[in-house]
C-alpha cells in the first residue's frame, strides 16, 4: 500500500513540475515575441504554484522592466537576488532599474568591518551558508574525537589549535547564516510600489508627516502594528508608512 501511495506522489509530482516547466517554456517564448504581459501571467502562475528560481525571478523582472513597471522589476530582482547573489546580470539590471526611480538616497557610511561582514554574508545565499556551517562544525567535531583519541602528543596539540580555530570559525559562520536566515524568513526588505507615500510619525494618518518617498525604493522593516510598518531608509531616516503599500522581498 505504501509503494503506490509513493508511486502515485512520485507521479503526481513529475506532473506538476512538467506543467511548470511547461509555463516557464511558454513565458519564455512569449518574452522573445516581446510578449510581456503574457510573459508575465506565465511566471507569476508559475510563483503561485510554488516553485522559484533565481532565473525565474530575473526573467520576471526583465518583463516587468520591458512594460515600464519599475517597482514589480525591482523587487523580482531583488529576489532573484536572494537566491543566486553572485549572479553579475542580476546585479547589472537591478543598478540599471535602480538608477531610474525617483529617489536618490545617499547610503549613511557604515564602519569598514560592518560593511565587511554585510558583503560577506550577502556574498552567498542561504543554502550555501547552510552547508558550510555544517562542513565546518563537521570539521569541529573531527578535531574534537583527534584530540580525545590520539595518542601522539603532537597529533592532539595539532587536533587542539585547529580546533580552537575551528570553534571561533563556527560561531562567525552560525552568526552568517543565523542573520541570512532572519531576513530572509521575516523578510525584512520591502520595495514601496505606492507612486508616492508619505512616512509619518506614528502608525496611524494622524501622525505628523516626516518625509516622502516614491515607488521603487527599497525600505527595511523595523517592526509592525496592525497595518503599519516602521521603516528605515538607506539614509537612516525612519517612520511608519501602511503595509499595503510596500511588497516584502
Amino acid at each position: 500500500m505504501k509503494k503506490i501511495i509513493s508511486i502515485i506522489c512520485a507521479a503526481i509530482l513529475s506532473i506538476s513540475l512538467m506543467g511548470q516547466q511547461e509555463l516557464i517554456s511558454s513565458g519564455d517564448s512569449a518574452y522573445k515575441q516581446e510578449l510581456y504581459t503574457e510573459a508575465i501571467t506565465q511566471y507569476e502562475t508559475v510563483l503561485e504554484q510554488g516553485y522559484e528560481s533565481a532565473e525565474l525571478y530575473y526573467n520576471l523582472g526583465n518583463a516587468y522592466f520591458n512594460i515600464n513597471n519599475l517597482p514589480a522589476a525591482i523587487l523580482n530582482y531583488e529576489r532573484a537576488r536572494v537566491l543566486a547573489p553572485g549572479d553579475a546580470d542580476i546585479q547589472f539590471n537591478l543598478k540599471i532599474a535602480n538608477s531610474m526611480i525617483t529617489d536618490k538616497i545617499e547610503a549613511v557610511p557604515e564602519i569598514f568591518y560592518v560593511r565587511w561582514w554585510k558583503s560577506l554574508r550577502n556574498s552567498i545565499n542561504l543554502h550555501s551558508w547552510t552547508i558550510t556551517s555544517i562542513t565546518v562544525f563537521a570539521l569541529l567535531l573531527l578535531c574534537a574525537g583527534l584530540f580525545f583519541l590520539a595518542r601522539n602528543m603532537f597529533l592532539r596539540k595539532i587536533a587542539f589549535w585547529t580546533g580552537i580555530v575551528f570553534v571561533l570559525l563556527s560561531l562567525a559562520v552560525f552568526s552568517m547564516t543565523y542573520t541570512k536566515y532572519d531576513m530572509q524568513s521575516k523578510h525584512l526588505e520591502a520595495i514601496v510600489f505606492d507612486p508616492t507615500i508619505t512616512i509619518k510619525s506614528s502608525p496611524n494618518q494622524l501622525g505628523k508627516d516626516l518625509f516622502v518617498i516614491h515607488e521603487g525604493t527599497k525600505v527595511y522593516i523595523i517592526e509592525e502594528i496592525n497595518d503599519w510598518c516602521n521603516i528605515v531608509i538607506a539614509n537612516g531616516s525612519d517612520g511608519w508608512l501602511p503595509s499595503s503599500s510596500i511588497k516584502r522581498i
